[in-house]
């Protein structure tokens, strides 16, 4: 197998393990600013997703985070860690992606924090990778209540939640 650790890989390699690092980002982007399109870009239309409490096609997934993660004022997916390998026929890869999610719950002043990872399997596709089978996998979550605001006036700032669901908007103002 061609992996990105190999000492010499190819830049054909390396593009493709950004790639797939790309769709991961693509993920987290949609899922936290309640953009649809952008998590669905992320997933092959045949995709799956097992998220425990949800598990079939990934774009139903979708559907199911943009009611589910109501609940919440604002999500933050940090995502790091991210190994991924890529198959010696370059068309498919796998990936392991460390992931601590900060949730504000939207009624109350308390902060959930989820642990994990999502163990992936990517393919690429008339030259665009893409998720096809996505596992989430629970390390641990915390609950905690959080005080009122910070020591600086945050009410002068943009209130992250200004552009949730982001309409579209890609980036910036």
């Amino acid at each position: 197998m061609n992996t990105i650790s190999n000492p010499t890989p190819t830049l054909e390699t390396l593009l493709a393990v950004e790639a797939c690092r790309e769709a991961a980002r693509r993920y987290s982007h949609g899922v936290d600013r309640l953009d649809p399109d952008t998590m669905r870009s992320a997933y092959w239309p045949d995709g799956t997703d097992d998220h425990g409490t949800f598990v079939g096609n990934a774009h139903d997934f979708v559907e199911h985070c943009m009611t589910g993660h109501t609940r919440w004022a604002w999500t933050m997916h940090s995502i790091f860690n991210h190994r991924v390998e890529i198959s010696g026929d370059g068309r498919t890869g796998r990936g392991e992606v460390y992931n601590v999610t900060n949730l504000m719950r939207a009624d109350e002043r308390v902060l959930d924090t989820w642990y994990g990872r999502y163990l992936d399997e990517y393919e690429q596709r008339d030259g665009e990778w893409r998720i096809l089978h996505r596992v989430c996998v629970h390390e641990g979550d915390t609950a905690q209540a959080v005080p009122d605001g910070m020591p600086i006036d945050a009410a002068a700032f943009r209130q992250g939640a200004f552009d949730r669901p982001s309409n579209g908007r890609r980036f910036g103002p």
